[in-house]
């Protein structure tokens, strides 16, 4: 099933699709911004995807970049797993948008993502297609600062209204850049710069299973 969904699309779309993969049962789709609309459209009228199931953003500005080699030291514990020569780095655009869709009448998903500019994302908004992308939007664009052309009401969701910067972008501090308190003697909220000093922890790993139990003399 999937299998003919992927080679119906990419007939249908041939210059518009760059990318069509199949995992785990779920087929994922690499579009460009510009053929999205039409694409959607395509996807909720003819292949029968009513249901927009999830909408995110994703900044890749440190994929590829791995220091944990988690995969051959989980015994010994990740503080001695880390690889300083490590040299992969992600080649490509910093910023997507991935939309996850369910056809309740096939009884299929599928995954759209899209490629954005790194200095400015920008991307068509779909609540038009699917009006429940209209909350995912407003997330995407204060978490991550995408922005939805022809969004009906974007502005900030999770956020103050006049918080700066965007949360879930890789270079935005832990810590944050304002902190807030209420003031006796302005009996107001006042923002001021963050204090905290900024801190990279260790992650290590913790076991308790019997490998570690002490053991009892004369235990077998």
């Amino acid at each position: 099933m999937l299998a003919d969904l992927q080679s119906q699309l990419t007939t249908k779309f041939t210059q518009a699709i760059e990318q069509s993969t199949i995992l785990n049962d779920e087929l994922t789709v690499i579009v460009s911004p510009g053929v999205l609309i039409e694409f959607a459209k395509s996807l909720r009228d003819e292949f029968h995807f009513e249901q927009l199931v999830e909408l995110t953003g994703i900044d890749y500005s440190r994929f590829g970049i791995d220091e944990w080699n988690t995969e051959t030291v989980t015994s010994t514990g990740f503080s001695r797993g880390v690889n300083r020569n490590s040299n992969t780095t992600h080649i490509g655009t910093r910023f997507a948008v991935s939309y996850h869709l369910l056809s309740y009448k096939n009884n299929m998903r599928i995954r759209i993502k899209c490629f954005l500019n790194d200095e400015f994302p920008e991307v068509e908004s779909v609540t038009s297609i699917w009006p429940a992308a209209n909350w995912f939007e407003r997330e995407a664009f204060d978490l991550f600062g995408i922005i939805f052309r022809n969004h009906p009401d974007l502005r900030r969701i999770l956020t103050d209204y006049g918080f700066i910067g965007h949360p879930f972008r890789k270079d935005f501090p832990i810590s944050g850049k304002v902190e807030m308190r209420y003031d006796a003697n302005l009996q107001r909220i006042v923002y001021e710069p963050v204090e905290i000093d900024p801190r990279v922890l260790v992650p290590r790993v913790i076991r308790h299973d019997s490998r570690y139990a002490p053991t009892q003399e004369g235990a077998k």
